[in-house]
């Protein structure tokens, strides 16, 4: 079988070669999971070879340096996996802090990310410990356009929590379905900014599905407490809204977010003071928008 394949290979080779196609092409994969699946979050634009990719050995020293870390990880996980309450609900009207910004601590769980990052524009942006003592995701839009003939909209800034793991970098996901209600008490600037949940899964096509919604803030002094009922977030990929909606699902979310995109340049400034979860029994809507059915061909049924 091994040696019938080989020849499939070497005649598939000479057959690309007589059409006119390179030979360091890439190879084809036989296997039909890496037809789907795709490792490499970022889509392949960090290849080896590359100048900045560490050798194999530079890898196996840092995969080392993080062995203690990812043992003393997992004895948590057994610990809380012990003393696990299998009974635990969401007690009515009292909010659940999942980030309280209070501490240098908290930020560390957060990742920035802007335009320029991905020179893709100019704006800039960090979070901080505010003169407060609270969270300040603060930076600067600039909407301009790099003069490459390509990019034509530009200008946004994000915090994003890291993607939820269990020791030795198995993928996991926060379970927020014993919810239905996100708050935040917060202090704006008058901008509007956009409230991310990710619900990335195992395979590529699951990747940029995220739910969206917008967070009004009023300018001035005062803080504001923010409920949002998460039937009100809405289907999103790749920044576009999509005709088939669908609710989110609580028990695999992998990321949430805040990003500071409303087409006006200059600074911002939100200063947050923690996120949590509520469970509202006066809520009883599952979702709040119309989810469409079309034709085959169309959209996906």
């Amino acid at each position: 079988m091994a040696e019938t394949l080989k020849l499939c290979q070497v005649l598939l080779r000479r057959r690309l070669l007589k059409l006119g196609y390179s030979s360091s092409c890439q190879a084809f994969h036989t296997s039909a999971r890496n037809q789907v699946y795709d490792p490499n979050p970022k889509g392949g634009f960090r290849k080896e070879g590359d100048l900045n990719f560490p050798s194999r050995t530079e890898m196996i020293r840092d995969g080392l340096k993080q062995l203690k870390g990812e043992i003393m990880l997992w004895k948590e996980e057994v610990k809380e996996k012990l003393a696990m309450d299998p009974l635990m609900v969401a007690r009515k009207g009292e909010v659940d802090v999942q980030w309280q910004f209070n501490n240098p601590e908290v930020l560390a769980k957060f990742q920035l990310n802007s335009d320029r990052d991905q020179n893709h524009g100019y704006s800039t942006c960090e979070l901080k410990m505010s003169p407060s003592g609270k969270g300040l995701f603060t930076g600067f839009i600039d909407t301009r356009c790099p003069k490459d003939g390509i990019i034509s909209t530009t200008g946004y800034c994000s915090m994003r929590t890291y993607r939820a793991r269990k020791s030795f970098k198995r993928d996991s996901y926060l379970n927020w379905s014993m919810y239905n209600t996100l708050v935040m008490r917060v202090r704006g600037d008058g901008r509007s900014y956009q409230l991310n949940i990710a619900n990335a899964g195992y395979f590529d096509i699951t990747w940029n599905d995220v739910f969206n919604f917008i967070l009004y803030t009023r300018g001035g002094p005062y803080w504001q407490l923010a409920k949002i009922p998460f039937s009100k977030f809405f289907y999103v990929s790749k920044g576009r809204v999509q005709d088939k909606q669908r609710p989110i699902n609580l028990e695999l979310v992998s990321n949430f977010g805040i990003t500071a995109t409303d087409s006006s340049s200059g600074e911002f400034n939100l200063e947050i003071d923690y996120i949590g979860l509520e469970f509202d029994p006066a809520h009883q809507e599952t979702f709040a928008y119309e989810k469409y059915k079309h034709s085959n061909f169309i959209v996906g049924n």
